[in-house]
This record gives C-alpha cells, structure tokens and sequence, in this order.
C-alpha cells in the first residue's frame, strides 16, 4: 500500500507527460510519452508498482522548491555528515523557449544529485514497472547505464554509476564529497524503434541547463499579471502549462487518476483528460496569467475534438482525450491496491457517455472570451458554434447529470440551465461572426425563458437560496456561477442569500466549502478548493472583500511546500485528497484573485443583468 500524504508530491512535467517527486526524492509516477499513457512508476497507487529513488542514507532535513521561475525541482538534504542538492526535471526541447515550450520533448527524465557541503552516502533505487506494474522487465547493462526491456518501450536509465542488478530491481551506494555529482536520466523508446542509447553526463547537464531555460523564458512571457496573491498566480499559470498537452492544445485536469476524494472510498476517478465544462474557467485564468497563445491553442483543440458531433445529433461530449480521442471507456486495474487502499484503480473515464448540458454554455462563453465578436468567422467554427446554441436552445428544458458528474437518474439541475442560458447570452454577443442575425430573436425569447424558469423554480423560499436542482431545497456550491457568469449581479438580495447560505452550511471549521451535503454515492468526501475560491470569487462580488480575502486565504493554506494544489480536503483531518496536482483549483486560485483585485479597485458590481 501506498504511503506518502499526496501533499507529499511535487509535479514536473515537459508539456507532454508528467511525473510526480515525492519529498524523500522518489519518482513514484511517471506516464511516457503522454499523461494518459500507462504509468512506468505508480508506486503512488501501489507499493510494488515502480519507483525511482535517490536519497542520502541517514537524512534527517528535507526541503524543496522549484528554481524560481521554473519547474525544475531542486530538494535539498542534509545529514550529521554533509549536505546534498537533487535537481529533477522532465527535458524539454534543445533550446526551446516561449510559446515554443514542450513542442519537442524528448521524453526523458533529468535528475542530478550534487554533494554541496562535508560527505554522504547517496543511496538509488531503480524499479521501473511499465503498465501500470504488470510488466518486470528484463534488465540488461549497457555502456553507459541500464536497457530495461518489456512492455511496449525500451527503458534506458543512463548513468555512470555502478548498479546492482537483481531481477527488475537496480540498486547502489556511493559516496559523494563536496563538489561530486552523479548525473542520471531515464527516456523511452517504443521497442519497434531505433534502438536507443545512454546520454553521456554532459547531455544531461546541457539538457538540464535547457530545460530551466525553457521554464524561465515562458514565464517571462506570461508574468503579467500584477496584483494580490501574484506569486501565486503566476505559479499557477506555470502548472496549467505543465498539464498542457502542446501538440494539441489540451489541458488535462489532472496527470494522475484514482488518487481518492475520501480515503478508503470508490470515488476514484482518471482524471488525464480534459473537460469541456473546464473550457471558460480555464480561458478566464488563461487570460489572467496572460496566456495568450495557449488560450487559443486550447479552443482550437476543444472545437476540433468536438466537430461534427452535434451534426449527426448527438450530444456534446463533456470530455475527450487529449489528442481528441472521443472514447475513453473505463476499466478496473484489480492488480492495484490504491493509494492507502483506496480501491479500484480506474483507468478510462465513463462519464464521457453522459449528458451534461452545461457543456454549450461552457464552449460558448470559451468561445466569447477567445474569438472576436464582429467578424465572421471560419465556416466550419462558426457552424458548430451556432449548433451549440441551437442545442442549448432545444436542450434546456430536458434532465442531465449535471456538473458534477452523478451517476444516478438525470435530473433538472440548476446550474445546467444556467450554463444554457450562458450559451444564448454569448451567442446573442457573438451572432455577427457567426453570421447568426436572423436567429437572435428567436435565442434572446428562449433566454428569457430560461431566466424566468430559474428564478421561479431554481430559488427555494424556506432556504431563501438558489438551489442545486428545481424544486429542491438543497444546497450546491455551483450555484455560486449565477453572479460569476453576470446572471444576476452581487447586489441582488437573491445571491447575498445565497451566497450566505453555502458560507453557513456547506462551509467546514477550515472554512472551506463542499460542493454539496449528500448525493447518489454518498457523503463521504473532502471539500472542494475549487468551490472555496469560487465563495471568494462571489463574496468580492457581493462587496465583502475582506470576508473573500480570508475566505482565499483558507482555501490557499492548502498548497503544499512547492504551491501545488490538492482536488479536495478531507474535513476531518485536513490532509490533500483527489487527483493532483489539479488544474481546477489553480484555475479557481486565478480567477479569485483576478476578482478580488477588480472588486478593491471597483467595489460595485457593475455588470447589468440581461433579460
């Protein structure tokens, strides 16, 4: 079993793929060539499922960071007898740089261990286990390091240090004095390929060099914004480029899966895919940490994965690979324990065959903030937009599975129609360049239609709140999006009420909210941060901006070490749980801060409601 907290963990990624460092300097995940690919690590969800370790024997202080500006992690121990520096990286291209970052990794992983000060024994474990730890292959010393064979890809850790070598396992000391250095890296090949060979000790110090370069030289780009909590925003920009999938554009909402949202439970999902209902939040945050580039990037991939769907009738899908794949058919992994038992291990994601209904107004209001509103547009972009909108326009009155994905009967969930009436508000903004004019009419009266259904049945009098679902008096945190997607200003009573309402009974003694009280598999898991910033989001809407501060600040204390945040937090012990690290609560993290600003520098709401 698994044993290292998730808040253990710090990512690094080549805008392809990602790994996750544990802070005792393990490699415990580890997807080659994509994030979806079959893990060559995943002690992370098993304890004989593959690591990579390189630690000093005796440690006894550990800390880390990411060299600024980058995510090159550096880890430094030390011991009664000496101190040592473990850099590590995923490699990104031989001098890339900017908007050009990632788009030709080599598929390999750095690490450099460096003794800084007295002496130390340096200890390394070397366990790769391909397909998520079904396959031990065979191991074979070559000059220059070790060729692993099983599996689709040959494995070659290059290093000039001497290992042992006992069946799929390679292990060795070796004593490190002030200013010794040991260079070690892994890559991939698929076995019908070119037959690989290690990477001499300068190649990996180049490519190292390289590879923070690339980091520096991006974030330079995308440092713009200038405000509250910028550090952290500008940081979390770097990690939704590091779950950025370059050659398509895709951003995935985790790279790992089955990480749980209660510790011991079933709610194990994959999370290496991305999600159409993320598409406006994440432009909204993409916008912020001035990303310009991949804000387009990632529109072009969510129109292209989903063209032609609706043409044929179907639904919109609610999520897709991230190459576009539409089919992403789940599976139990039963040889996998979990992470601290926590079981099945999911591969796949079922939820791609539900209805969900928001995912027009989602598209649509990506689509708002990305193309220009008075200029005709591609006909191809322009036709599926428009049946986007005609979808939302037919769809709106039917049952789904709402945002959150429930896996019981479908049912009139606020927050979808909500997103419909988004998807015609946007449309009605963007009927010259979808050369729409005649239909504007006919989409500005079902908007009407669907605000009037809203407020009529959407809000409970007894609970005096807007509601997860019509004639229900449960409460939801995604009722929070009526002020952010300007349905409803921050000084209608309605959403004060509202507002004050999830603050008083979704809200935990951390201050942090759940997105709801029960659903159809059960109450047992963390709260969301998502929903936290989206609390401080609408609190800085409603005019409270020291309550919205505080309320970021809580969710924010939940980073870990190196800035990373967790999906979920268990209430109980307020320790990270869910896929990580999660671009859903970054993206939240930007788009608080970006209101909260906006809120100090113009406290009054100043968006209109529309009819």
């Amino acid at each position: 079993m698994s044993k290292w907290p998730i808040s253990d963990y710090a990512v690094l990624s080549d805008c392809r793929s990602a790994a996750l460092v544990s802070v005792a300097g393990s490699v415990d995940w580890l997807c080659f060539p994509r994030f979806d690919s079959p893990a060559i690590f995943a002690r992370l969800l098993d304890q004989d499922a593959g690591h990579w370790s390189i630690h000093p024997v005796g440690a006894t202080e550990v800390s880390r960071r990411y060299l600024p500006h980058t995510l090159v992690l550096e880890t430094t121990f030390r011991t009664p007898t000496g101190t040592a520096v473990l850099l590590d990286a995923l490699a990104l291209g031989k001098r890339e740089r900017g908007h050009a970052m990632g788009k030709s990794s080599p598929g390999a992983m750095l690490r450099q261990i460096t003794c800084t000060h007295g002496q130390l024994d340096i200890a390394v474990e070397y366990a790769p286990r391909p397909e998520f730890g079904l396959v031990q292959p065979v191991m074979t010393p070559v000059h220059g390091g070790l060729e692993a064979r099983g599996g689709a890809h040959v494995l070659i850790l290059s290093t000039g240090l001497t290992l042992r070598v006992a069946g799929s396992t390679a292990r060795g000391e070796v004593t490190l004095r002030a200013g010794d250095r040991i260079d070690l890296a892994l890559s991939a090949t698929p076995v019908w390929g070119q037959r690989p060979t290690p990477w001499p000790g300068r190649r990996i110090r180049r490519r190292l060099d390289d590879t923070g370069d690339g980091w520096h030289s991006w974030s330079t780009l995308h440092d713009a914004y200038t405000g509250p909590w910028q550090e952290q925003v500008r940081h979390s920009g770097r990690v939704l480029r590091a779950l950025t999938y370059v050659p398509s554009g895709a951003i995935v909402a985790a790279p790992t899966t089955s990480l749980p949202e209660s510790i011991g439970g079933t709610r194990n999902w994959d999370y290496r895919y991305t999600w159409v209902r993320d598409a406006s939040l994440t432009l909204q945050a993409l916008a912020t940490a001035a990303c310009k580039q991949e804000k387009g990037d990632f529109f072009a991939f969510l129109a292209q994965a989903a063209a032609t769907q609706l043409e044929r009738g179907a639904d919109l899908q609610v999520m897709y690979g991230i190459g576009g794949e539409r089919d992403l058919s789940e599976r139990v992994l039963p040889h996998l324990s979990g992470w601290r038992g926590s079981a099945p291990v999911r591969v796949g994601n079922g939820a791609w065959r539900q209805c969900q209904l928001d995912v027009y107004g989602e598209l649509l209001d990506a689509a708002h903030q990305t193309l220009p509103h008075d200029v005709p547009l591609d006909p191809p972009v322009r036709f599926f937009l428009r049946q986007c909108a005609e979808a939302a326009a037919h769809r709106w009155t039917d049952p789904d599975q709402g945002i959150w994905e429930g896996r019981g009967p479908a049912r009139h969930f606020l927050h979808s129609k909500l997103m419909c009436w988004v998807a015609l508000d946007r449309a009605i903004d963007l009927a010259p360049a979808l050369s729409a004019q005649d239909r504007v009419t006919d989409w500005q009266r079902t908007r009407g239609q669907i605000r009037e259904a809203i407020e009529n049945q959407g809000f409970d009098q007894q609970t005096g709140a807007f509601t997860q679902t019509f004639g229900s008096p449960q409460l939801d945190a995604s009722a929070l999006m009526l002020p952010l997607v300007g349905f409803l200003p921050g000084t209608d009573p309605r959403v004060r009420s509202t507002v004050e309402a999830i603050a008083r009974h979704l809200t935990d003694s951390r201050g942090l909210v759940r997105r709801y009280l029960q659903d159809d598999i059960g109450n047992d898991e963390g709260t969301f941060l998502l929903c936290t910033f989206w609390l401080a989001q609408a609190l800085a809407q409603t005019g409270q901006i020291t309550r919205a501060r505080q309320v970021f600040e809580d969710a924010l204390s939940h980073a870990n070490d190196v800035g990373l945040l967790p999906e979920e937090v268990d209430t109980r012990t307020g320790e990270a749980l869910g896929n990580f690290p999660q671009a859903f609560s970054h993206i939240g993290l930007i788009n608080a801060a970006r209101a909260i600003r906006a809120a100090e520098a113009a406290p009054q709401p100043t968006r209109d409601t529309r009819p």
